[in-house]
């Protein structure tokens, strides 16, 4: 929507498809709670939500990009502010800011802990006065059309009547986001199935930064449905089994002159997920139905204060887990959360592809490193999406029409689609059996904690869901609203998706934020300072290459936060 909105500004002119699976409203970021950081208090400076983002990425993000995404992050929420977005305020009006994990300052905006709503409502309805803008809701991209080097356009199924065409276009923005369903724990919806990453690989660009996954240390235990950091932020606790405040034990590297334990809580993620594999392993953990649990305390904040700062909070785990956290304790664990990684691109979220670009979650520019801190990633929606958008009306305008040949790699997508699964009737292998067997392959070879040797049988496990996939059994070959071939085009998005998140693990032998190896427990600067790019090759195999991280100011140094 952002990415949309910046294109009717820059150039009216332009003709703007937005093509979405699912209708705008009900895409995965109106589910984001806890805030959108971006400095504003008076004694905060842009100098330092850099270093914070920087040191919280275990200096592997590009400091260009973090300079440039610190600057333009306030000019972007003000924005927001002034198109609707109903922020919350202090008592004299000001905008009201919340502490977040890694952050040494409050910088985090925040609407209740309903951010992610927020936000994209207006973005949503900001969108609607634009002419220009057309949406495609619940089309679904199958395939990139690439012609003389250069992405000219989709081809995509509109879900509702099972039509399969091309939409031709002189330039091409993704904003699928993440790809946390290819893990079996997660509190990303179902949607987020990596398709834009895989549709960019499959098309020649490469994937940068995949081993990068980040657990959230808070979700509840069967949905993954996420507790945000918000919690936390306003004073909850994290408890094992007798009731102590095991963070206080760990070198969170939490941010001072707090006093340790009101900051433990706000240590930056993948330390706080770390941690609880620590306590499992001491048999310091709950056992519950799920596999082990600790426990939130959000007891002692009292009803008032949960009813206003995080009542959405209150209300999820009332619903889904049927406790009231006003009196109750949230039994939570750490669940797969956000890509740092994905389609590589510039500071203007061009790809290595001509007329193709990417913002958000789906790309990496990169401004998250080795681990997000929390609160960056709805502000790097507003300023990517727009640098994106920006850059994409004016190489557009400068193109000529897509070429016409481009007609023929449709429909030999349209044969594929009905060969290959519409009008297959032999397959032998269950959906459901093969998305399992990924997600299960994942979360041991792939997870908190890595090693070469559970990376390796991860590797070899996923070449073999691959050739099984090439059998799968379809039973719907209707065309209206097929739910079955969607999950089956998903599937082959997460297969290929999930075998460049092991390589890219199993290439990277070193220790570095969100990326944990048993075998290589340091991180080596010398060898793995760099980006890693994984390539599709012709015949379908992959390869990694590196690229050095941009380094402006600061010399990587110790995650302190300031200690």
């Amino acid at each position: 929507m952002r990415a949309a909105i910046a294109i009717a500004e820059t150039n009216p002119r332009l003709r703007v498809a937005v093509v979405s699976k699912v209708y705008p409203m009900r895409s995965h970021t109106v589910s984001a709670e806890g805030g959108a950081a971006g400095v504003i208090a008076a004694d905060d400076s842009l100098d330092e939500h850099a270093y914070d983002t920087i040191s919280g990425g275990d200096w592997l993000c590009d400091q260009d990009a973090v300079d440039e995404f610190v600057k333009e992050a306030p000019q972007e929420l003000l924005r927001l502010e002034h198109w609707g977005c109903p922020w919350s305020r202090t008592p004299e009006g000001r905008i009201a800011v919340r502490a977040f994990g890694g952050m040494q300052k409050k910088r985090t905006w925040f609407a209740a802990d309903k951010t992610g709503f927020h936000m994209l409502h207006t973005l949503f309805q900001t969108s609607l006065k634009y002419t220009s803008v057309v949406r495609y809701d619940e089309w679904f991209v199958t395939k990139l059309l690439v012609d003389d080097g250069r992405v000219q356009g989709v081809v995509a199924i509109e879900l509702m009547s099972g039509k399969i065409q091309p939409i031709l276009a002189k330039a091409v923005i993704l904003c699928t986001g993440g790809c946390g369903r290819v893990f079996p724990f997660t509190t990303n919806a179902s949607i987020k199935t990596g398709d834009g990453m895989a549709l960019a690989y499959a098309a020649g660009a490469p994937l940068k930064d995949m081993e990068f996954i980040q657990y959230h240390p808070t979700g509840l235990p069967f949905t993954g449905i996420l507790i945000t950091e918000a919690a936390r932020a306003e004073g909850g606790w994290l408890l094992n089994k007798d009731g102590y405040r095991y963070l206080q034990d760990y070198n969170l590297g939490t941010p001072e002159p707090e006093p340790v334990l009101r900051s433990m809580e706000l240590g930056p993620r993948d330390r706080l997920s770390q941690a609880f594999v620590k306590e499992v392993e001491k048999g310091r953990a709950i056992d519950g139905p799920y596999g082990a649990v600790v426990h939130l305390d959000l007891r002692h904040l009292g009803r008032q204060v949960i009813d206003a700062k995080i009542p959405f909070v209150r209300e999820l785990c009332q619903k889904y887990q049927n406790i009231d956290p006003v009196k109750e304790l949230i039994p939570v664990r750490p669940v797969i959360h956000y890509v740092m990684g994905g389609v590589h691109t510039d500071i203007d979220g061009a790809t290595p592809l001509a007329g193709l670009y990417a913002a958000g979650e789906v790309a990496c520019v990169s401004i998250n490193g080795a681990n997000r801190l929390g609160s960056n990633s709805l502000p790097e929606l507003l300023v990517f999406g727009a640098r994106a958008g920006r850059a994409a009306a004016e190489y557009a305008s400068t193109q000529t029409d897509p070429n016409s040949s481009l007609l023929a790699q449709a429909e030999d997508e349209r044969r594929r689609l009905e060969r290959d699964f519409l009008h297959k009737t032999d397959g032998a292998e269950r959906l459901a059996t093969i998305r399992t067997e990924m997600q299960e392959t994942m979360e041991q070879g792939a997870g908190i904690y890595r090693s070469g040797e559970g990376l390796t049988r991860a590797a070899d496990r996923l070449r073999e869901l691959q050739e099984r996939f090439r059998n799968v059994a379809m039973q719907d070959s209707s065309r209206t609203f097929n739910t079955e071939l969607t999950a089956v085009l998903e599937l082959s998005f997460m297969l290929d998706v999930a075998e460049s998140i092991v390589h890219c693990a199993l290439r990277r032998e070193e220790s570095r934020g969100a990326h944990q190896r048993t075998d290589f427990t340091g991180r080596d600067d010398e060898r793995f300072l760099a980006h890693s790019l994984n390539y599709r090759n012709s015949d379908g195999s992959s390869r990694v290459e590196y690229l050095p991280v941009t380094i402006t100011r600061w010399l990587p140094g110790e995650r302190v936060y300031g200690r």
